[in-house]
């Protein structure tokens, strides 16, 4: 079986031991400063995105903080 992790609710990615949240993001070419990440309902601190493991089979959403006035 395949291990996958879902992103945005619509694209599979396959999924490898210590995949970290840093890593996801530059693997999906992500390099915008101001990036959301949400793994199975938790807010991922951007301090963390370096050390948080995503596990196996997880639902990540990926957004866009943007300024508002």
């Amino acid at each position: 079986m395949d291990r996958m992790i879902r992103i945005n609710n619509r694209d599979e990615m396959e999924w490898e031991e210590g995949l970290t949240v840093l890593v996801l993001l530059e693997r999906l070419r992500h390099f915008l400063p101001h990036v959301l990440v949400v793994v199975n309902g938790k807010v991922v601190p951007v301090q963390e995105y370096a050390t948080y493991v995503i596990p196996d089979g997880a639902d990540v959403r990926l957004g866009h903080s943007i300024a508002g006035g």
